[in-house]
């Protein structure tokens, strides 16, 4: 009897353990992204992707975004612009190929960096984004300054959550 009570008392630690590893795995990510296909500058082994680490995500110039989203309110966006992580890498093309945690894709073009001053956020409202709300990385668009443009499902589509890679095309 003592060492059922010990084993169903262990599996049940085990299990509170596990589940609290697995709860935080859901929430964090690195804050990573890899930027692969035209791309001039390459810095991992195979020389197929620039990877910027966080603290290269951090060191690059940082813009806001104050606007809202068809998934949150009016909030205010925080991360470095697309148009200065194309330039690190030296992209040439002209669409951008977005990659999520998730296996989803959305292909956007280039000109949006230059149109509407698109950032890559990793923080809503002074908070790091997680990936249980749109982290680790959020393209961000100024929805509110351009209503007509960046309203309905093709624009909400823009708008790509939980971004992983980047490749130009």
């Amino acid at each position: 009897m003592g060492y059922t009570r010990k084993g169903a008392r262990w599996i049940s630690c085990l299990a509170i353990a596990l589940g609290a590893i697995g709860a935080g795995l859901a929430h964090a990510a690195t804050l990573s992204l890899d930027v692969g296909g035209k791309v001039a500058a390459t810095n991992d082994p195979s020389h197929t992707v620039y990877h910027l680490t966080e603290a290269q995500l951090l060191a690059l110039p940082v813009h806001s975004i104050t606007t809202s989203t068809t998934w949150t309110a009016r909030s205010t966006f925080t991360g470095p612009s697309l148009a200065d992580i194309l330039k690190l890498v030296g992209a040439h093309g002209s669409q951008i190929e977005v990659h999520t945690l998730d296996d989803y894709t959305e292909t956007i073009p280039i000109s949006d960096c230059d149109r509407y001053g698109v950032i890559v956020a990793y923080s809503m409202n002074g908070k790091r984004l997680k990936v249980s709300d749109f982290g680790p990385l959020f393209l961000i668009y100024p929805r509110d300054a351009f209503p007509t443009e960046l309203s309905g499902a093709a624009a909400d589509s823009k708008f790509v959550w939980q971004i992983k890679g980047l490749i130009v095309k």
